[in-house]
């Protein structure tokens, strides 16, 4: 059975003609499966396509030193 880890993703898309930031929290088995639930979130939630959207950094948060929020 797979282990469930948290990622936080961050990034920007652009939204009309601005760059906005974003950073996602999100539980995942694998990192680019984390990328693919950003990437669908994003989309639905604020309309844009996924080349829109540019993820600049991903990392796996340990349980222990960082909060999850």
């Amino acid at each position: 059975m797979a282990r469930v880890k948290v990622y936080r993703v961050t990034g920007e898309f652009m939204m009309g003609r601005l760059m906005t930031r974003f950073s996602k929290d999100i539980k995942a088995v694998k990192e680019s499966d984390a990328l693919d639930r950003v990437y669908k979130e994003i989309g639905s939630r604020h309309r844009v396509k996924r080349r829109m959207i540019q993820i600049t950094r991903v990392e796996e948060l340990t349980e222990e030193g960082e909060e999850v929020e």
